[in-house]
């Protein structure tokens, strides 16, 4: 029943990320990335200092060393993804950030030394080509191969790296939460990534490579608001408290459904919308979930 409820909770974390790519979108014409980055994770900060005060305390120097190394592919990784969603649309940034389940069982044998299951392989498969296919805007057979490749942009690059940087988290929350607090991890990951956000927007400035704007209105404040409190603080607190309950190829199955959350937010807010296979790609997804799980309780 606990494995039961870690997954369950795993998935409501889905539909909360899945509701950020629009958000996000919508604001960056008022925000440049790096500042969004900083005031978001700051206030998330500030949220959770209250609650985790006392336990600071009391935290190890390995605690904190280890909530670092997820802080450090945490900043990375949203870094670059805000950065390409700036140049592609939410959608498309959705289903990109999803591929980081290919990268899962790979660094999981590099990592952990726990080869994957034919069945996650399968599974794995099967989701890659459900977001190949919801990639497509074709609505017939020629499209979508004379499509393949011709739409991928420094946006869509960056977003494969935030996918490979998100997946070396992953695997290390499974690494580190079996031997360290996961709280006083989710305040130092948090922190790194605040501070990450202001230090690389001054740095950016400078260099002029992004120029530091902010303009208040009520987008910015809904889209802060909502991953500060909601994606930053509690989907980040859940992953770190349930995911070590699930294993992190299942995990990853899981995360992947996300993209068809983005696709839902950014219809709806963004009136972006989907193709024919990326409809069919939905579908592939779902099957690479349920083989996943049904053969995975055949295997315990």
């Amino acid at each position: 029943m606990k494995k039961y409820f870690g997954e369950a909770a795993l998935l409501f974390n889905t539909l909360i990320w899945g509701g950020t790519f629009a958000l996000i979108k919508n604001s960056l014409s008022d925000i440049s990335p790096m500042m969004f980055l900083g005031l978001r994770f700051t206030f998330a900060t500030l949220l959770l200092l209250p609650f985790v005060f006392k336990l600071l305390k009391k935290t190890n120097k390995q605690t904190l060393l280890a909530g670092a190394v997820l802080g450090a592919f945490y900043f990375t990784g949203f870094a670059s993804q805000t950065f390409g969603l700036n140049l592609t649309t939410a959608t498309k940034s959705g289903f990109i950030t999803g591929t980081f389940v290919i990268f899962i069982p790979i660094l999981q044998l590099i990592i952990e030394k726990r080869k994957p299951k034919w069945f996650n392989i399968l599974s794995v498969v099967l989701v890659l080509c459900g977001l190949i296919m919801l990639s497509s805007k074709g609505e017939n057979l020629f499209d979508f191969f004379n499509q393949l490749g011709t739409d991928f942009n420094l946006g869509d690059l960056l977003t494969l790296l935030c996918a490979l940087l998100f997946a070396f988290q992953v695997v290390y929350v499974d690494v580190f939460t079996k031997k360290f607090d996961y709280l006083s991890m989710v305040f130092v990951q948090l922190l790194i990534t605040s501070i990450g956000g202001f230090l690389f927007a001054a740095l950016f400035s400078l260099a002029s490579i992004e120029e530091v704007k902010i303009t208040i209105n009520n987008n910015l404040i809904i889209a802060i608001l909502y991953t500060a409190v909601f994606a930053s603080i509690i989907a980040t607190v859940i992953q770190l408290k349930f995911q070590k309950t699930v294993s992190p190829t299942k995990a990853g199955i899981i995360f992947s459904i996300e993209p068809i959350f983005a696709a839902v937010f950014a219809f709806f807010l963004l009136n972006e919308k989907i193709s024919n296979f990326g409809l069919a790609g939905c579908v592939l997804i779902f099957f690479g979930l349920i083989i996943s799980e049904i053969f995975s309780i055949k295997d315990e």
